[in-house]
């Protein structure tokens, strides 16, 4: 038989609360155990029902969706899947949701709602699903403080990083961890347009290595991360001695636009011996096919592990898949970065 999942919908939109319950209420496998039009009502339910998986709605009356998840999660951890709006406002408070403890999010339409939702059944159901599965505790970053650990400096190593699903935070907890003496690091992160700026500020705020959003044509230089629009590939390309940035709208790969492996198939093509690959948590498989030709192109490879990884997914496709020659825990992987880099820097010397 299979498991139930628990739903709780917090929305103070009456009609989001609706279409939300209906999606929830179609599947087998989902019962819906309530629809909250705010904080108060949604606090007594979770003691009643004990969801799942709650829907949470950013911006509520009374009691806002962060002032909520954040008493939620120090009292009764449960993942959340947020509501959010596709406003910088909105990618805003939804990273600072992720931070708090949320698992992941969806954008609430702007126009025509009913119709949107409905295109967005399919996302909404898997989100919910996964989410469901998801390891959940409170997340705290601090700033790195250390100036550097690298012992040889090139402009010829890159450290490509792939991510989606829990992301958000594990990318702040890693790159809080790089000295400002890094070699350059390309970033796909599974995000919509328009949040991927607001999540590059952030995370050059914990970071001694200067993040940005990626932009079509830059030079790759050390101590520089750069992270891909929400809506476009980020590929390496060489240019004379130099690795550049190349913006790319194609199709889709793997289902998502940004994806993780069109960059890993970037670099195994442009680079090759000179990429340290890691794969994040994440839904789906979108990174392992490029990680194994990475890999095969005499790159390193590195996968988080499962006791880590806020959902498994992704870096267990890429485990099942032969590309990954390392599988550790977030907190080791900055420190094995350094390490590699470090003797590889004694193999090449510009």
């Amino acid at each position: 038989m299979t498991r139930q999942i628990k739903v709780l919908v917090v929305d103070d939109s009456a009609l989001i609360r609706s279409l939300l319950s209906e999606i929830i209420r179609a599947e087998p496998d989902f019962t819906l155990v309530g629809a909250a039009p705010d904080a108060f009502v949604a606090k007594d339910m979770v003691i009643t029902f004990s969801p799942d998986v709650i829907t949470l709605d950013v911006e509520m009356p009374k009691v806002d969706g962060l002032t909520f998840l954040d008493r939620l999660m120090k009292a009764r951890p449960t993942p959340v899947l947020m509501v959010s709006s596709l406003t910088e406002q909105g990618a805003e408070v939804t990273l600072k949701a992720l931070e708090i403890g949320a698992v992941d999010f969806f954008p609430k339409p702007k126009l025509d709602i009913a119709n949107s939702m409905e295109a967005y059944r399919s996302e909404i159901v898997a989100k919910i699903r996964s989410v469901a599965k998801a390891k959940v505790q409170p997340k705290a970053i601090k700033k790195n403080i250390a100036n550097t650990a690298f012992k040889f400096k090139t402009s010829e190593k890159i450290i490509a990083i792939g991510a989606s699903t829990g992301g958000t935070v594990a990318l702040k907890s890693l790159l809080a961890e790089m000295p400002i003496d890094s070699p350059a690091i390309v970033i796909t992160q599974h995000m919509p347009p328009g949040f991927t700026k607001t999540f590059a500020e952030n995370l050059d705020k914990v970071s001694a290595i200067h993040v940005k959003e990626a932009q079509d044509g830059e030079r790759l230089i050390p101590g520089c991360a750069y992270l891909a629009p929400g809506d476009q590939h980020l590929l390496v390309v060489r240019s004379g001695a130099d690795y550049r940035i190349k913006l790319s709208d194609s199709e889709r790969v793997s289902g998502h636009r940004p994806s993780v492996d069109a960059m890993f198939q970037s670099l195994a093509q442009t680079a090759g011996s000179n990429v340290l690959g890691v794969i994040l948590t994440g839904m789906g498989k979108d990174g392992a096919a490029g990680m194994l030709e990475l890999l095969n192109s005499d790159g390193i490879t590195i996968a988080q592990d499962e006791a880590s990884s806020v959902i498994f997914g992704m870096p267990k496709a890429a485990i099942d898949l032969g590309a990954a020659q390392m599988i550790l825990s977030l907190q080791d992987i900055p420190s094995q970065i350094v390490q590699i880099i470090n003797r590889l820097g004694k193999e090449y010397r510009i």
